[in-house]
């Protein structure tokens, strides 16, 4: 089971670090993209980890913009190019971290394969503001000035926007895993399709609905799991999930996730002393032939 984590970064190289040597394991590489809008250079000294990479051409990545999507999609591009069969394409953010130990980690996909665990919702019947968002005009792809007062214009004006190939919406969160087949059948799609992508150029926090959207309308639908292995709490502020602190441990380790996120050092270190420390004994405890995933 060799996995490869697609990991975008903006900001904490120390941190970024911190994540990728947890993650560190036989058979995973990293592929990590880091923001065009940051300095690459405090970044690069994590090629002296070994197995890591970096995603180019980059992107500059900017929030609810189509420039998330094409930087997943650069990295599966890269990827798939490489010279390594993968059979999972693990995409995290730099903020996110591991909640069991590797072996664990491995161990589940292998137990698991062939599958695409992301959350989805149907954006018509579950998810009002979803169904706004793909229906109204969205300019910041290409953003200028008097943009956003355009785009409300147009949006009262001009009928409402409707995916191409009468496909359904379906979102939910930007991060997710996938298999290396349907990576491939994304990218070998939009080939032939341009017009998903350039629908998706315009909407709104696209991020949250391209690949949802994608594969439920497609002839893989059965591989979704309707579950990304991330914990992540909005229950602060419904537009930006909750920085884990030390506080969260015990509520972390019992949601029976991979992975949390969002966390950050320079606010509470703790939690990723913590969290390190309970993968040390799971490791320490964990039978012998899992060393083998």
């Amino acid at each position: 089971m060799r996995i490869a984590h697609l990991i975008l970064a903006d900001s904490n190289p120390k941190q970024l670090e911190r994540l990728t040597n947890r993650l560190q394991h036989p058979k995973a590489d990293f592929f990590i993209h880091v923001n065009l809008n940051t300095n690459i250079t405090p970044f690069l000294d994590l090629e002296n980890l070994g197995q890591v990479n970096f995603v180019r051409p980059r992107v500059r990545v900017y929030n609810n913009g189509y420039s998330m999507v094409e930087a997943i999609l650069n990295g599966f591009d890269h990827i798939l190019q490489s010279h390594k069969r993968y059979d999972y394409i693990n995409v995290l953010s730099g903020e996110d971290y591991p909640l069991i130990d590797v072996y664990g980690i491995h161990k589940f996909f292998k137990e698991n394969p062939g599958k695409i665990f992301i959350d989805f919702r149907s954006a018509d019947k579950d998810w009002k503001q979803g169904a706004k968002q793909i229906k109204q005009y969205y300019f910041g792809y290409n953003p200028f000035i008097g943009s956003s007062v355009l785009e409300k214009i147009v949006s009262l004006i001009l009928p409402s926007r409707k995916i191409p190939k009468s496909m359904k919406g379906y979102g939910g969160s930007t991060w997710f895993t996938i298999s290396s087949l349907h990576a491939n059948i994304i990218s070998d799609y939009l080939l032939d399709f341009p017009s998903v992508s350039n629908f998706f150029k315009y909407t709104r926090g696209s991020s949250e609905f391209f690949f949802q959207t994608l594969m439920y309308n497609s002839d893989y639908k059965s591989d979704l799991v309707n579950d990304n292995l991330r914990f992540i709490d909005f229950s602060e502020n419904k537009l930006e999930s909750k920085t884990f602190k030390i506080d969260d441990a015990e509520r972390l380790i019992k949601s029976g996730k991979l992975f949390g996120s969002k966390f950050n050092d320079s606010i509470d270190s703790k939690i990723l002393d913590y969290l390190d420390e309970q993968a040390a004994i799971a490791a320490k405890n964990r039978p012998p032939e899992d060393d083998e995933e």
